[in-house]
């Protein structure tokens, strides 16, 4: 079988995956859901609070768009403001309303490096950006639960002992099992005879090509480090963000009938948006929802359907925050002005 189509089988299977796994997750979210008591709730719902969290969640991306800009400026990479605002919403819009196998930080790096001949350099600051972005969503979990939560227990069930982290160990089993499956499909992939030469050809690739991204990522790396100003900058501007964005999802909530203090939303959002931006559902679908359901009403007492609302407005602001990105993408806005596709009349 050819590469090419090695590859897009590869895709399909992995898109048919997640999909599969979004499927499951919003089977389980909306399980047992009242849906007219739903639906009363969010026809009740102030739409000036819901503006409110939409206006932040768009501002903050145009911000994300400049944090990403100081990024590619710390290597020396010159791409206007402009147009890494709109890559990014690019991306965005790839992220949120494609369900394909292509995601929204592969499709930035690819058009970022048709912007600049320091091509690697350019996409590897997609790749700092992201990490800048889930480092900022780990510290505001972890700092706010442990100045505000840790050590309480589940309302759900007095028997529950030792608090949050204790509660969320009991699914480790799941995690014990995914790895233990994809153990499994290395090893089978390993016995059979293609998978070996696909094996072979992998590692033959990274021996290949390894040493020179390593060196150039090193160079990045090293470059990142002489200006701490630039990295810290980014990083605050992405807490702030964050913070801002979830003070307006705490407003929503409230507005919905959710009475649970703003420490919560401090903790529970970062942590499923890090769990959600794992590559094992669309766009995250049904995981972001599922752990939002799961952990304010074990942990706050708060009703399904409340938390449930709260979770779909958190879904519709991101997608339509992330249509920019369509019009862009129609447009041609993420292109380079000198970018063209040779074209040949046919032949008569």
């Amino acid at each position: 079988m050819p590469d090419g189509s090695k590859s897009k089988k590869a895709h399909r299977i992995s898109l048919v995956a997640r999909t599969v796994v979004a499927v499951i997750a919003l089977l389980w979210v909306f399980r047992g859901q009242d849906w007219r008591q739903l639906g009363k709730i969010l026809a009740e719902l102030n739409v000036g609070y819901f503006a409110l969290s939409l206006g932040v969640f768009a501002a903050g991306q145009v911000l994300i768009g400049l944090r990403w800009w100081l990024l590619l400026r710390a290597q020396s990479v010159v791409v206007s403001l402009g147009t890494v605002v709109r890559l990014h919403f690019l991306g965005l819009f790839y992220n949120n309303l494609m369900p394909s196998s292509i995601g929204g930080d592969l499709l930035r790096a690819w058009y970022v490096a048709k912007h600049t001949d320091k091509k690697l350099e350019a996409a590897l600051s997609v790749v700092v950006d992201r990490v800048i972005g889930f480092l900022g969503m780990v510290l505001i979990a972890l700092v706010c639960y442990w100045l505000f939560i840790r050590g309480q227990h589940s309302v759900v069930s007095s028997s529950d002992e030792g608090g949050l982290v204790a509660s969320l160990g009991k699914y480790k089993w799941i995690l014990f099992w995914l790895l233990m499956g994809l153990g499994a499909f290395l090893c089978a992939l390993a016995l059979h005879r293609s998978g070996r030469a696909i094996l072979r050809k992998a590692w033959s690739y990274v021996c290949s090509h390894g040493k020179t991204v390593a060196a150039r990522l090193k160079d990045a790396v090293v470059t990142y480090c002489r200006r701490p100003l630039t990295s810290l900058a980014a990083l605050a501007l992405t807490i702030f963000l964050q913070s801002m964005l979830i003070v307006t999802f705490w407003l929503l909530g409230r507005n919905l009938g959710i009475d649970a203090g703003a420490k919560y939303y401090f903790v529970f959002f970062p942590t499923t948006w890090v769990v959600g931006a794992l590559p094992i559902s669309i766009g995250g679908i049904g995981i972001h929802e599922g752990g939002i359901k799961l952990l304010f009403t074990r942990f706050t007492g708060a009703g399904v359907e409340e938390v449930v609302a709260l979770a779909l407005c958190q879904r519709f602001v991101w997608l339509l925050a992330s249509l920019p990105g369509a019009v862009i993408h129609l447009v041609g806005a993420h292109l380079p002005k000198d970018f063209f596709i040779d074209y040949k009349e046919p032949m008569n």
